[in-house]
């Protein structure tokens, strides 16, 4: 007679297929013993209170509720006010600038900001720590600095 062509390898792993499958069905019918059938529709519902947080009870109906006129709801960004024209002119240190590259950053002395500023946008030769006077304008990356003139 031939032998069997079922190795011992084969055999355990057959087992553990068994196993597996039988632990998987074992897990499936204990949850669905667990399962809560048919919970009622009051024990699914949540509700959101009037500073926005999820609650499982229901709002108060006899709370006086709060009127708010449609005339006070702003869609949108709000509108930047328009800066004077005379407040437009800043002042400023340069505290970094690169001759060679021709750009550099000026710390507003109001905002304490810093703001780029290139070559192009310089009426006078700047340099490190220099006080300067400067107006901005908004660029493709941010705020620059145009029409740069040391101060004094």
């Amino acid at each position: 007679m031939g032998r069997s062509q079922a190795t011992f390898g084969k055999k355990e792993n057959e087992k553990k297929r068994l196993k597996k499958r039988n632990d998987k069905a074992e897990r499936k019918e204990e949850r669905q013993a667990n399962a809560k059938n048919g919970s009622n529709l009051d024990e699914m519902l949540a509700y959101v209170d009037e500073d926005g947080n999820i609650t499982s009870t229901p709002p108060d109906p006899t709370k006086k509720k709060k009127e708010i006129k449609v005339e006070d709801i702003t869609l949108g960004a709000r509108k930047q006010e328009e800066e004077d024209p005379a407040d437009a002119i800043r002042q400023g240190t340069v505290s970094f600038f690169n001759d060679s590259k021709g750009y550099g950053f000026i710390k507003d002395q109001k905002t304490q900001e810093s703001i780029f500023v290139h070559a192009n946008g310089l009426i006078n030769q700047i340099k490190e720590n220099d006080k300067v006077s400067f107006e901005v304008e908004m660029g493709q990356k941010g705020p620059n600095a145009v029409r740069v003139r040391l101060a004094g």
